[in-house]
């Protein structure tokens, strides 16, 4: 009897296991949300998947500079806490380059804000904005383009992308 039960058993193992490295990698491409990290530059002189951030046009060079990357969907882009990843960093000259990492390959949109006075709170005369792909940003669209203007492709590589800053 054992032998005529053992190949089932052998075969709802195997699908258990199937079933359970599924569930891993959905778990793994479900990132989850809100996770703050440190610019760690050297993630971008390897494979990837990451994306170099070159931002200019940063002034006046104060406050903190802050990155959020976002799934390129309707449902995630500039979402309040629907943010994948963020770095903060206080301003510095013109131009920085920060290195966002991304949880796989996949279509993400990137937000920058830069806070002048560091308060946390957003202040429309003075702290600036700007958005991957660099899309139009005004008061018919209250400061929120569509993901699909701001939207952008990651492989497992490393991409670069070109942020400018825009202040009122």
């Amino acid at each position: 009897m054992t032998c005529q039960f053992a190949p089932r058993s052998a075969a709802l193992g195997l699908a258990a296991a199937a079933l359970a490295g599924s569930s891993l990698a959905h778990a793994a491409a479900a990132a989850p949300y809100r996770n703050t990290i440190g610019n760690d530059l050297s993630r971008c002189s390897g494979s990837g998947p990451a994306v170099k951030v070159d931002i200019s046009g940063i002034a006046p060079v104060k406050g903190k500079v802050r990155i959020q990357l976002y799934r390129g969907t309707a449902a995630d882009w500039l979402e309040k806490g629907r943010w994948l990843n963020r770095i903060e960093v206080p301003a510095t000259g013109g131009s920085m380059t920060l290195c966002m990492p991304v949880p796989g390959a996949g279509t993400y949109g990137i937000a920058v804000r830069h806070d002048v006075n560091g308060n946390g709170a957003t202040e429309l005369r003075s702290d600036g904005g700007g958005m991957s792909n660099n899309p139009a940003i005004n008061i018919f669209n209250l400061g929120k383009p569509s993901y699909k203007k701001a939207a952008f492709s990651v492989g497992n590589e490393v991409k670069s992308i070109s942020i400018q800053m825009k202040y009122m």
